[in-house]
């Protein structure tokens, strides 16, 4: 059972292992989800940075007149932001088109219809052209213009306005692509300082803007975002660094600019550590285009790079954040460029993951191998456990160093992998539990029963070798104590004797093979494995002592019971004994034959618990004094054995250490023929302190010289 559910927990932890690879949209959109709340949990902490929103609000559409404004308009709104002091100027706008309201088109088109002087050339129209005006207001200031991805095919080509090194195995490889992007009117290209994509995903196709690409690959040569070629102007650079893995082609680590080192994803994306959003980022566009010096728009404005937008809801550029709320998308780009300057980066790369697999490998094998010995219970303790320490390890990454660590992936897999063992166990473990309890009630406790299950094993019936532990008790002078009572009255008091002594051995987590008259025959070792099945029968012994003496006193015999118990250890043959009818669980061996023969020792040694020297070699932990050797009916040769007086906490005592030193020293006068009734005695009295059966087994040692020669 247990190398099965190990076996079952590995191939369950390899397939998921398996999913996980692959990846599939249930699992992204869990992880994205995750890492979402770890934003809200603690978002990025809003700081005084020089980055504003120049907002086409509502109220500017309302006071200025509905979108798209003329372009003698944007050209003032331009020379506004510079009179201002605006370090920057980025449009989130695109322009691809020549102005419709312009009146120099206005102009030639009434020309043409005969409706003004014919034949005006475009060099007399110029001086009423907004494009140009605008145009003339770009060149003037630090301008960022926009572009998008297009599907249009025909589209002319863009250059970016900076350059672009590449370090590594050609990593703009790995650049999202812009196979057409919408063109600037070549007026307004000429005249900017700069061209960015004003798209913040791929394709605009996310939901919940959580990564914007820093760069995107075009058939003309790289372009950069909206927001990153504002910040270049800002520094003064005129060159982006894309590096890359010296090995892996088109693979991004990261960008840099200037002082900044921008860490990246492969395809060269920036995740996004959200700030929310406040009304301070935001100047109306109105506000900047009102007449006269205002004092708080100027030092709103002065000194920072401006980018403009809109978040009327009517022109469609209304965005989510990883925090949930939605926010115009040219705020993203702004945020985009504080979180550059501020150095909060969120980094996620190939180690990350790596280590996420190898936690859920972690979490599931912990699982599997509590299981398989403990049980669900202690499976579900250790996984909790488990699962703690990796979300605890998840936020201590994600709030000390940025890192988003997916604790979503090791906590579901190991749950499903817990699912599928526990799932198991129900459906084939239990039903081999009923098998076995049906098969073992005739001969094993409840309690041994209850571990059998709890512990899984896959019991070996109709015969196995293996070494146990066989003790034998039994009632000393019986025969006149029975004299004594009426057959009920005897009956009642060996069932609440064998009753006591019978707890005594379960407790210890022994097997009681059968009562035979007024002997009990236990065994250890089987059908459980017990490493210590020695010494656990051994305390087995000194508790059926300590039962004896609550039962004698009592008062439920007429008077006093002795007990001799005698332990042997080695190899047998265990299973059921019987015909196939009827049958029992026993053991079977020459140990069982020498268990019976030290028990009827226990008499010529004068003492109640009397060992094997097999048993007591492994048991040397507790409290023994050598018996000798010993002649046993119907063994050939002498048998060494000792006595058990009590356990470790004894065997550790300055009086019992005292007692095995002149214990020894009388042996070895009694081995050499001396003369040793005075050790003896000093044996015997030191003997009595420590337990007073002792006394029994002193007087009757002076009679067995023999038994140490």
């Amino acid at each position: 059972m247990r190398k099965t559910v190990i076996v079952l927990g590995c191939i369950l932890l390899g397939l998921l292992t398996l999913v996980r690879a692959q990846d599939p949209l249930p699992i992204q959109s869990v992880r994205e989800a995750y890492f979402d709340l770890l934003q809200r949990l603690q978002p990025r902490e809003a700081a005084d940075l020089p980055v504003r929103v120049v907002d086409i609000d509502e109220a500017s559409l309302r006071e200025l007149g509905q979108w798209p404004w003329p372009r003698d308009l944007l050209a003032q709104l331009v020379d506004r932001l510079h009179d201002y002091g605006a370090a920057v100027v980025a449009l989130d706008v695109l322009f691809p088109e020549p102005d419709r309201m312009s009146p120099a088109r206005l102009a030639a088109t009434l020309s043409a219809q005969g409706l003004l002087a014919p034949g005006l050339s475009p060099a007399d129209l110029a001086p009423i052209d907004s494009d140009r005006h605008f145009a003339e207001a770009i060149a003037r200031a630090p301008v960022v213009l926009g572009t998008s991805q297009s599907t249009d095919s025909a589209a002319p080509p863009i250059a970016g306005k900076a350059g672009v090194v590449e370090i590594g195995e050609s990593p703009a490889l790995g650049l999202p692509p812009i196979s057409h992007a919408v063109p600037i009117l070549p007026v307004l290209q000429e005249a900017a300082a700069g061209v960015g994509v004003v798209n913040i995903s791929p394709f605009d196709a996310a939901t919940v803007i959580r990564r914007i690409p820093l760069l995107w690959r075009t058939p003309e040569g790289v372009l950069p975002a909206l927001s990153i070629e504002a910040l270049r102007l800002a520094l003064g650079e005129t060159t982006y660094i894309v590096a890359g893995a010296p090995d892996l082609s088109g693979f991004v680590e990261q960008v840099r600019l200037g002082q900044f080192q921008i860490p990246t994803t492969p395809d060269g994306s920036l995740w996004l550590h959200y700030r929310h959003d406040t009304p301070d980022l935001y100047v109306p566009a109105h506000a900047v285009l009102a007449e006269g010096d205002n004092p708080d728009v100027r030092a709103r404005l002065e000194g920072q790079i401006v980018l403009i937008g809109t978040s009327a809801a009517g022109l469609l550029d209304i965005r989510t954040t990883s925090l949930g709320e939605n926010v115009p998308g040219v705020s993203i780009h702004a945020q985009m460029i504080e979180q550059i300057l501020t150095g909060g980066f969120l980094r996620r790369d190939g180690i990350v993951e790596a280590s996420e697999v190898i936690s859920f490998l972690a979490l599931g094998l912990i699982v599997t191998l509590v299981m398989s010995f403990a049980g669900p219970l202690a499976s579900i303790t250790a996984g909790f456990v488990s699962a703690l320490l990796v979300i605890g390890a998840s936020w201590i990454a994600f709030t000390r160093a940025g890192i988003l660590f997916d604790a979503t992936f090791p906590l579901i897999g190991g749950f499903l992998a817990f699912a599928g063992l526990t799932a198991y166990q129900f459906v084939i473990a239990d039903r081999d539990k009923r098998m076995i309890r049906r098969s073992f009630a005739h001969y094993v406790a409840p309690s041994v029963l209850s571990q059998i299950e709890r512990g899984g094993h896959r019991l070996e019936l109709g015969g196995v070798m293996k070494p146990v532990t066989v003790m034998f008790s039994d009632i000393r002078d019986f025969t006149p104590l029975s004299e004594t009572m009426t057959a009920h009255e005897l009956v009642e008091l060996l069932n609440r004797l064998f009753t006591e002594l019978g707890d005594e051995i379960l407790v210890e987590q022994g097997t009681i093979d059968k009562f035979i008259g007024d002997a009990i025959m236990a065994f250890w070792n089987a059908p459980l494995d017990l490493p210590d099945h020695e010494a656990r029968a051994s305390l087995a012994a000194l508790r059926m002592r300590q039962a004896l003496a609550r039962f004698n006193a009592s008062g439920a015999a007429p008077k006093p019971v002795r007990l001799a118990l005698g332990l042997a250890s080695g190899t047998v043959c265990v299973g059921n004994i019987g015909s196939r009818d009827r049958f029992n669980y026993t053991v079977v061996g020459e140990t069982v034959n020498l268990a019976a023969r030290i028990e009827s020792g226990c008499r010529r040694v004068g003492y109640d618990i009397l060992l094997a020297q097999a048993t007591a070699d492994a048991a040397a932990g507790l409290a023994l004094l050598p018996a000798g050797t010993l002649t046993l009916k119907g063994v050939s040769e002498r048998i060494p054995a000792s006595i058990l007086v009590g356990d470790m906490e004894l065997a550790a005592t300055d009086g019992f250490k005292d007692l095995v030193r002149l214990h020894a020293e009388m042996l070895a006068a009694l081995a050499r023929s001396d003369p040793a009734d005075a050790l003896l005695s000093r044996c015997r009295a030191a003997g009595i302190a420590i337990e007073p059966g002792l006394a029994g087994f002193y007087d009757a040692l002076a009679g067995r010289s023999d038994d140490f020669r």
